[in-house]
């Protein structure tokens, strides 16, 4: 086949297909990643195991990787993730011999580098494969990424049959729908069909948090897995027939945990309105979806609709845009008064960089790990701190300058003639950092293509990954001693914490933030809504905006005064999984390519909100 891009530039809008084929009966397809950081290894025994696979989904890209991809890309090197050669090195082999396609947003913004890439290392394996790629085209301001839906994946597929497809920005959800509508011969009307394979692909979308990753905990009787049950973490698949009917599964015999509690939260991760979700392709309404377990290893999904307006006619872009320099730096205490310590340092860091640059003061975040670093809860000055022996400090600034983002490194470096004794381990740095600026447009305001190559078969260096040698190994597992079914209701008129009643994750989008509340007991719902209403969430939440571990009481009118006039908390009922959505809009210091905080994501807030104290009403 020779190199092939199609003669024409196509729009966003909505063409509905001519005479679709259906070639499957169902489908299966595979999350071989959830996100850039994922295990390459875990996809390769998900391959060996599900040996039904048509198709395996790599979704790699999110806005930091995004943003990080693109300011490499301005710098010179790779505008894609450069890490698609280790999965491709490890996964095609096996991929081709079973027939199973790979795709996969590692083009990032450079899809065709990323393309370029993957061919070299086919021919280095001595396979011949059809690499598809399918990207937007840029009209603009470079850097633009739109979330683009399924129909350039449809394409591909119609086209040219390829062994591996590359794409841009697509919707994470698009990326295994797309392959779907092939597949089971839907069309774009067919709104009830897409909204089960939407409901399908987000519930896929983020890999092993839906089989038991990101789940155990100790101590919550409902969710503590054993450390071993979690070394052979299976990633999950989906069976989707062509009327619609919904598993997901994970390998069989593989560790972790697939059942309602899993899948519930994984379904309100990252949602905002729950009867309102909106992809590209559908807006999905989950708020009667539920799940039936078929087995420890296969669960039903069902209760997904379209939503009342069940297209999007604007789609989402993402616009590079400056936010500064940000500046950090680390310095350990230990010992006695070691927090005091840590707090002096903190202000001469402050009064230095007040005496070079007066009021920068604001552009700067504190905390002291080991103490407060999450702000989990409010340290009073008077409250005893003198078990902590061990704490580091931790300051951040955002700058609009670079000069002040080196003179904090440089007077945080200065700690260790002139400030308080015993502190060690400074570490700093500094960087220019950007934030992807989200804007809504039209659909035939953004446009994309696609293009195919064949890879040549080269000498072989013998360099494919061992099979044989690196073959699924096998855990002795013990058996879960979950409880199977929960009947018994939190107990009422009592303080418990909430981890008692109800377990949670936490998601982000830019600078918002939601957690679902889950309770163990479905009825407890009804209680529950009495106790989580939005000025208990702002209550909770408020530590958040704290910039110093001890906050004057000016601070924290200040505090105050801005979380009423600027964040906004929004309650769903989920009553198909009977819980709720809490969204909490402006909490994130601006999201996760700017922020100040060590949890950038703040994915840790779900355990600060569960181990606040409750009474439930009778």
């Amino acid at each position: 086949m020779e190199d092939q891009q199609t003669d024409d530039i196509r729009d966003c809008l909505i063409k509905l297909r001519t005479n679709p084929r259906r070639w499957r009966e169902k489908v299966y397809i595979g999350c071989g990643a959830g996100f850039g950081g994922d295990r390459p290894l875990a996809a390769l025994k998900l391959l060996q195991r599900v040996k039904e696979l048509n198709y395996l989904v790599l979704e790699c890209l999110a806005e930091r990787t995004l943003a990080d991809r693109y300011q490499s890309m301005i710098t010179g090197a790779d505008g894609y993730d450069s890490r698609i050669a280790d999965w491709m090195h490890m996964l095609l082999p096996l991929a081709v011999e079973r027939g199973t396609r790979i795709i996969t947003n590692m083009g990032a913004m450079d899809p065709l580098g990323a393309q370029e890439k993957v061919i070299e290392i086919a021919g280095t394996l001595g396979l011949s494969v059809i690499v598809a790629v399918a990207h937007e085209v840029s009209v603009g301001e470079s850097g633009i990424s739109t979330y683009l839906g399924s129909a350039p994946i449809v394409e591909c597929l119609e086209k040219y049959k390829p062994d591996v497809i590359i794409t841009s920005r697509i919707a994470d959800a698009a990326l295994f729908l797309g392959p779907m509508i092939y597949e089971l011969g839907w069309n774009w009307d067919d709104l009830k069909h897409l909204a089960k394979g939407t409901l399908a692909s987000h519930l896929l979308e983020c890999g092993c948090q839906l089989t038991g990753g990101y789940f155990m905990h100790p101590g919550d009787k409902h969710r503590d897995l054993s450390f071993s049950n979690l070394l052979d973490l299976s990633l999950p698949y989906v069976e989707v027939s062509f009327d619609g009917e919904v598993y997901v599964a994970k390998a069989e015999g593989s560790g972790g945990i697939l059942n309602f509690s899993t899948c519930a939260q994984q379904l309100l991760y990252e949602i905002g309105d729950p009867s309102a979700y909106v992809t590209p392709d559908v807006v999905l309404n989950i708020q009667d979806v539920t799940f039936q377990s078929i087995s420890n290893s296969k669960v039903l999904c069902t209760g997904a609709t379209p939503s009342a307006v069940p297209v999007p006619c604007k789609l989402l872009q993402l616009v590079p845009k400056d936010c500064g320099w940000k500046a950090w730096g680390e310095i350990s205490y230990g010992g006695y008064e070691c927090v005091k310590r840590a707090t002096a340092a903190e202000f001469l860091v402050r009064s230095w960089m007040e005496e070079v640059y007066p009021g920068v003061g604001d552009c700067i975040v504190s905390y002291i790990i080991g103490l407060d670093s999450l702000k989990a809860r409010s340290i009073d000055r008077s409250s005893s701190v003198t078990t902590n022996e061990d704490v580091r400090l931790r300051m951040d600034g955002l700058f609009e300058l670079k000069e002040q983002a080196i003179q904090l490194t440089n007077e945080f470096t200065a700690l260790y003639t002139n400030g308080p004794a015993g502190g060690g381990g400074i570490s700093t740095g500094h960087k220019k950092e950007i934030v992807l600026q989200k804007e809504l447009i039209g659909r035939d305001h953004v446009y994309w293509r696609t293009w195919v190559r064949r890879s040549e078969v080269m000498n072989s260096t013998n360099q494919a990954f061992s099979l044989k040698k690196n073959s699924v190994k096998t855990f002795t597992l013990p058996k879960s001693n979950l409880p199977e079914n929960e009947h018994s209701p939190a107990p009422s008129g009592q303080r418990i914490p909430l981890y008692d009643a109800a377990h949670s994750r936490t998601g982000d989008k830019g600078n918002d933030l939601n957690f679902s509340i889950i309770p163990h007991f479905p009825p407890d719902i009804e209680r529950l809504k009495l106790v989580i209403t939005p000025p208990w969430v702002k209550g909770v939440v408020s530590n958040l905006l704290n910039t110093s571990s001890f906050p004057s009481s000016g601070d924290l009118n200040k505090r105050d005064k801005w979380i009423d006039e600027h964040v906004k908390v929004e309650i769903y009922e989920v009553k198909g999984i009977h819980s709720l959505n809490v969204v909490v809009r402006n909490i994130l210091d601006g999201g996760v390519n700017c922020s100040r905080r060590i949890d950038r994501h703040g994915k840790t807030i779900s355990d600060v909100i569960l181990r606040q104290e409750i009474v439930l009403p009778p």
